[in-house]
């Protein structure tokens, strides 16, 4: 006990691991309001998280839920509810394969699939209730890797909005209640290079005062756009010349002005919050874009990795117009600094006091100088042969990062590495975790689980 007080002490004036985002509700540690939390950081503070549990013996374990269906969505959390969606094959065993394998065939799944969402109490796992979205047979297939139920829910405390991909975007209150939806037809998330291997949609909206956004990069009309979310009218919708991407957008508000930054391979870019009006925009890197932007000491960080090139971008919030780097270029007038060959593919980069964590599908980590790019250590997590999808979180100077066979690597902020701890969900993980209050919430396969420091 003395030497969690000291460390916990020792934690909170040590500044290369404090967090950088405004003391406001969520960052009290209550609420994770949408995907990768408040702000989109993957950060939570405020309490004290485990190091260790043990499924098999129940150890640090507070409840599992059993979830039925497929769904990669992660759980998002207001006060002491939890939502999350699934989608429920006609197949007893519907198909999924993970790991690190090169197959682009879609699943052939044309049975009618039901879409739920689920309200959970935090304290106890009970369901408290569940609503069925919709019954349809799916206009787009799916990858053997992926769900008809991948993109985040995001709250406000007062609306729930989810987005099924082509099965349209929903708005509910609190209680489940729906209050409009929006149909904008067949969303084909794929291969850009193969449009018959559709992959599905994966993209989460994002909530910011009184509208959702959204990013649809797909083989046809992609756009960025904004609704009312009272009512779902359309507040502005912008064009995208891109090929189809599985990123979530981030809204920042910091500097003279108010931004959506989208990831992208054609077009990564800043777009006026209130107009829609493109402010600035950068090409070039990985061909299929998944990282979420993540916004901190003024600058934006953008990952992507695949095909030719794997660069990790430091952007600054005044960037104005096409800031795109030529030739051997790492920097620019509105470029900070960026690294060629250690982006992300799947997770999303996880900046945490003064240093930013790039994780690859292979579990190889990277650690970097946020304002600068100084490399400070590089380590692999795992053998090498298991994937990563779900994107590292953070709380209490540890960072989380979840493999997809179920291994979650507890890892101590900072600049030297130090492997905590290495605890197995025993079921597949492709979800990123929430945190509340102390509590890691880790969607497995199958489950919620609430694992907690008992």
């Amino acid at each position: 006990m003395r030497l969690r007080i000291f460390i916990s002490v020792f934690l909170l004036f040590n500044l290369s691991v404090l967090p950088l985002f405004s003391q406001d509700s969520d960052s009290q540690g209550v609420n994770w309001p949408m995907f990768r939390g408040p702000g989109a950081t993957g950060i939570s503070e405020g309490s004290s998280t485990p190091v260790r549990w043990n499924m098999a013996e129940d150890e640090n374990i507070k409840w599992k839920t059993a979830i039925s269906g497929l769904g990669h969505s992660s759980p998002v959390i207001w006060g002491d509810r939890i939502y999350l969606t699934t989608a429920i094959s006609g197949k007893d065993e519907p198909y999924l394969k993970v790991g690190l394998y090169g197959n682009i065939e879609p699943v052939k799944d044309d049975t009618e699939h039901t879409w739920k969402l689920f309200c959970l109490d935090k304290h106890s796992g009970a369901i408290l209730w569940e609503k069925t979205a919709l019954k349809a047979v799916p206009r787009i297939k799916r990858h053997m890797k992926s769900t008809h139920a991948n993109s985040t829910p995001a709250t406000n405390g007062t609306y729930l909005v989810t987005f099924l991909g082509s099965e349209g975007l929903f708005c509910y209150d609190m209680d489940g209640n729906e209050l409009w939806r929006k149909d904008f037809g067949p969303l084909d998330a794929g291969y850009f290079r193969v449009p018959a291997a559709q992959w599905g949609f994966a993209s989460s909206p994002v909530i910011y005062e009184d509208r959702v956004i959204v990013q649809c990069d797909v083989q046809e009309n992609s756009f960025v756009a904004a609704f009312n979310i009272a009512d779902g009218k359309e507040i502005w919708r912008t064009p995208r010349e891109d090929v189809p991407t599985w990123s979530t957008p981030t809204v920042s508000t910091q500097g003279d002005r108010n931004q959506v930054i989208v990831n992208g391979w054609k077009h990564i870019g800043g777009y006026d919050l209130g107009t829609g009006k493109e402010l600035w925009k950068l090409s070039g890197g990985g061909d299929i874009p998944v990282p979420t932007p993540v916004v901190a000491h003024d600058l934006v960080f953008i990952a992507n990795a695949h095909g030719r090139l794997a660069p990790l971008h430091a952007i600054r919030l005044d960037a104005t117009g096409d800031i795109s780097l030529q030739g051997n270029e790492t920097s620019n007038e509105y470029v900070a600094w960026s690294v060629p060959r250690n982006g992300a593919y799947m997770q999303t980069p996880l900046v945490y006091g003064k240093y930013i964590y790039s994780c690859r599908d292979n579990g190889g980590l990277n650690c970097y100088v946020a304002k600068t790019g100084e490399r400070v250590y590089r380590q692999r997590l795992g053998s090498g042969r298991t994937g990563f999808t779900a994107s590292p979180v953070a709380c209490d100077g540890k960072l989380y990062f979840t493999g997809e066979n179920g291994e979650v690597y507890i890892v101590q902020a900072g600049p030297e590495i130090k492997l905590l701890a290495t605890n197995s969900m025993t079921e597949v993980c492709m979800a990123t975790p929430a945190i509340s209050e102390g509590m890691l919430f880790i969607r497995t396969q199958h489950h919620l689980v609430a694992v907690t420091e008992e």
